[in-house]
């Protein structure tokens, strides 16, 4: 919507095509993060970004992996893009102020992050449309006007002033909201409720239901796409934003370590666009790769695992009943190391006390689980640790072991095993109440917990090579004319890494905009 909205105000004659009878996709359901250095968001705010550093520590993060004319093009086109959607669509932003950079210690990065997010948008903009956007991946309670940076509080709300007051705010925006006939859309579906109302200023049509069969060609150019409805003709080019190929599983079978299978992306993302462009030879990258997460196979669907893996009172372990990793790592980091260790799946284990403090998904604290999260397997409860470990069919001893030596770092705040709480960011999903460190807790309560931990993901990494322009590349690096991509069916700028929140969908706008501003 970005690439289209921006060829639009070039004048070009432009459409959107959807495979989903609904608009939005996964950046729809996702909590719409968008990590964008130097934007006009972030330094009205007085965050202190430049772009030197914004340059040393996005090559800090992705290394050589990613040629050097992508990044800079990524760091120079974002906020101009940014400034461009401002001004062509209904959307504004705010800064999700203390969402660190994932790696804050590398040059250049920030504690307290360079991340945003939608401010609250009114869906009386879409009319009609409205009912076409693609619901979100978590519902939020009605009458509640929720942004994505008040999940961290909204975990404490239960022990927390702060959270309490969190809880209470985005019921004061949810009345008032209401008291004005508005109908507050907020996360992902702000950022593509906004973005579809920009399409319907600009008179963009977006054609639901209609599937890319095939690229067509005219004198060695793409000049088009099939559909089942018939050729859609371009006169001068076509840009992928078709996303990834999460939920086709040959394609996981054939690139992506195993199993892989627990993805929160939209359900329509199949690779269509990606292999359409191999027809033609375009190069692909990073297809084993993935923007991974820990995920509990939850009945209904997988449940990426953000605040609960990181909250003080949990760890997590392996078939032998051993830690494995800082459970408070970046969640991508925490899923490569499953797959190198072999560790599919894990357990988070938690304490009563941890149950009796915090939020679990949309479980209040001291309220039980539903019984069908028990039945499939994905979460059990003992009252022992050791009778934990035989449900779950893991040593006892050494799971006994494995507790013991962590609530003794829990009393020191030191984890001398995988530095847990070391970095800033290990931080932002904790308890400041919990001393000497609030990323540490030790688990004394009973009965015990676990669950089940999965590789999930927001969908997959790996797509077509592109230049700095967002063109599509062949093997020997030569361009495939009229032919471009953007988002999760494009390689990722970020590498096999990922630079803080938002690091999928600030590079998919701002490759749609270079995409849509490159077009001849």
């Amino acid at each position: 919507m970005t690439a289209a909205l921006t060829a639009a105000k070039r004048g070009l004659r432009t459409v959107v095509i959807e495979k989903a009878p609904t608009f939005g996709g996964s950046a729809a359901r996702s909590g719409a993060g968008i990590w964008l250095p130097n934007n006009r968001v972030i330094l009205a705010a007085g965050v202190p970004d430049t772009p030197q550093k914004a340059a040393s520590y996005l090559s800090a993060v992705v290394g050589a992996s990613v040629p050097l004319a992508r990044q800079q093009a990524f760091l120079q086109h974002g906020p101009p893009m940014l400034d461009f959607v401002m001004a062509n669509s209904p959307l504004r932003f705010r800064w999700m102020e203390g969402y660190s950079d994932y790696y804050p210690e590398l040059p250049g990065g920030m504690p307290h992050g360079r991340s945003i997010e939608p401010d609250m948008l009114d869906g009386n903009v879409l009319g009609a449309e409205l009912a076409r956007l693609n619901p979100g991946y978590l519902q939020i309670p009605a009458g509640l006007v929720v942004f994505s940076a008040d999940y961290k509080w909204l975990a404490l709300a239960a022990v927390n002033a702060k959270g309490f007051a969190v809880a209470a705010e985005c019921a004061a925006r949810g009345a008032a909201a209401a008291l004005a006939g508005k109908k507050p859309l907020t996360m992902g579906q702000a950022l593509a409720g906004g973005l579809r109302a920009g399409l319907l200023q600009a008179g963009v049509p977006v054609l639901l239901t209609t599937p890319l069969i095939d690229l067509h060609v005219e004198n060695d150019a793409v000049r088009g796409v099939v559909t089942p409805q018939g050729l859609i003709k371009a006169t001068k080019a076509v840009i992928i934003g078709s996303g990834g190929f999460e939920h086709n599983p040959a394609m996981r079978a054939q690139y992506q370590p195993q199993p892989a299978r627990w993805s929160v992306g939209a359900k329509e993302n199949t690779g269509d666009g990606i292999r359409a462009g191999q027809r033609l030879g375009a190069a692909l990258d990073l297809m084993d790769d993935a923007w991974w997460g820990p995920a509990i196979p939850l009945p209904d669907q997988p449940y990426f695992c953000l605040a609960e893996r990181t909250l003080p009172g949990g760890l997590m372990v392996d078939a032998n009943g051993n830690r494995f990793v800082n459970e408070a790592a970046p969640y991508g980091d925490v899923v490569h190391v499953m797959y190198d260790k072999g560790v599919v799946p894990g357990w988070l284990i938690v304490d009563q006390n941890y149950r009796n403090r915090y939020l679990f998904r949309d479980t209040a604290p001291v309220l039980p689980f539903p019984q069908a999260w028990y039945d499939s397997g994905a979460v059990v409860k003992a009252p022992t640790i050791e009778s934990l470990a035989t449900a779950i069919g893991v040593p006892p001893a050494n799971l006994r072991a494995t507790v013991t030596r962590f609530n003794g770092f829990a009393l020191t705040g030191k984890d001398r095993d995988f530095r847990r709480g070391d970095s800033a960011y290990d931080h932002y999903y904790t308890d400041p109440a919990v001393f000497p460190s609030s990323s540490l807790a030790s688990l004394w309560l009973p009965p015990y917990y676990a669950f089940k931990i999965v590789p999930g993901d927001l969908g997959t990494k790996g797509g077509m090579k592109t230049d700095a322009r967002a063109r599509v590349l062949r093997a020997d690096g030569s361009v495939i004319a009229g032919l471009y991509a953007a988002g999760n069916a494009s390689a990722a700028v970020m590498g096999r890494s990922y630079a803080g929140a938002g690091s999928t969908i600030g590079p998919a706008m701002t490759f749609g905009y270079i995409a849509g501003n490159d077009i001849g």
